[in-house]
């Protein structure tokens, strides 16, 4: 097989890509231009992409199109299905992979948020505690989470590994789920109840912007708010102001509407503000999950050369 990677930089450095050698030949590409991407893949038999974007433009007609594209992620809304199956491509990502990396991420989000712990380290960092003349120092104030309410929004493997770590801190677990059970609450309860939320829910047209101005009115003042899903599931104006006028007492995020976010981005202004903790899109990318990622690919490409369905989202 011919097998391009189209993102290689996204994948991270300290990856080897050498595995890929198995599928036959591999040409791989750090960065690709929207320009660059038709003729990278054309006569290629799979493409691995992490974040490129593909479309009706983008796809080679006729025996020039790509047989597979490999997503190295869960989520695939950068990628065009309906303009895949007019052109014959499958579409294959990977699942679970990141549940751990990504809910530890999470977790470490929320004590930095709640604990203030950037702010006491730049107290030691700069200089400060060596000159106070004080053995501790306790401003800003933080408080235990033991007794507060987690809301969960989207209670998959990701959020559900969340719920045990929130569980284990003592705190009272609301989830609310895409698809109800008898346990699950609906988004105003998690909104009116909860001290801190997380958000891992799919983007999907449903979800997208289920987190605006109304749910931001609805929440306790004070509340930790982070975003690990997509971006485009809030409304990123709407947090920035939040934090601004207080409502939020702390805002987490590790995904963006657009990524990387510009200077014209409603977080760009509150980057530094001290109760905000923003991340690169690197909660899925802990190495132990990078490598589950790329050897999942790999049997993907392998299950499609021997003509089988594996993790095939093209497919309805």
């Amino acid at each position: 097989m011919k097998i391009v990677v189209l993102d290689a930089a996204t994948l991270g450095s300290d990856l080897s890509l050498a595995p890929l050698d198995r599928l036959g030949e591999v040409t791989v590409w750090e960065n690709t231009a929207p320009h660059e991407i038709r003729g990278r893949i054309e006569g290629k038999d799979v493409v691995i992409l992490n974040k490129i974007r593909i479309g009706e433009a983008q796809l080679p007609e006729g025996d020039g199109a790509p047989k597979l594209i490999c997503v190295a992620a869960t989520g695939f809304d950068n990628i065009d299905l309906d303009a895949c199956r007019r052109r014959g491509v499958g579409v294959a990502n990977v699942r679970g992979y990141s549940s751990n990396s990504v809910a530890q991420v999470t977790v470490g989000l929320v004590l930095d948020l709640v604990c203030r712990l950037p702010d006491y380290c730049a107290f030691v960092a700069d200089g400060s505690y060596s000159h106070s003349g004080c053995a501790n120092r306790l401003v800003p104030t933080y408080h235990e989470i033991a007794g507060m309410t987690w809301g969960i929004v989207g209670a998959g493997k990701i959020g559900s590994r969340v719920a045990d770590v929130a569980r284990a801190f003592g705190c009272r677990v609301l989830t609310c789920r895409r698809h109800p059970d008898g346990e699950s609450v609906d988004l105003d309860t998690v909104c009116r109840e909860a001290d801190i939320i997380t958000v891992h829910t799919p983007l999907t047209p449903e979800t997208r912007g289920m987190i605006g101005e109304r749910e931001i009115a609805m929440m306790k003042d004070g509340v930790i708010l982070v975003n690990m899903a997509r971006g485009a599931v809030t409304d990123e104006a709407a947090l920035s102001e939040a934090v601004v006028s207080g409502k939020l007492g702390g805002l987490g995020a590790d995904v963006y509407s657009v990524e990387p976010f510009g200077e014209d981005h409603p977080f760009y202004a509150i980057r530094h503000h001290e109760r905000v903790a923003l991340t690169p899109h690197m909660s899925w990318g802990a190495y132990e999950a990078r490598a589950r990622c790329l050897d999942e690919m790999i049997l993907n490409a392998e299950a499609y050369a021997r003509g089988e369905l594996r993790n095939r989202v093209d497919v309805e």
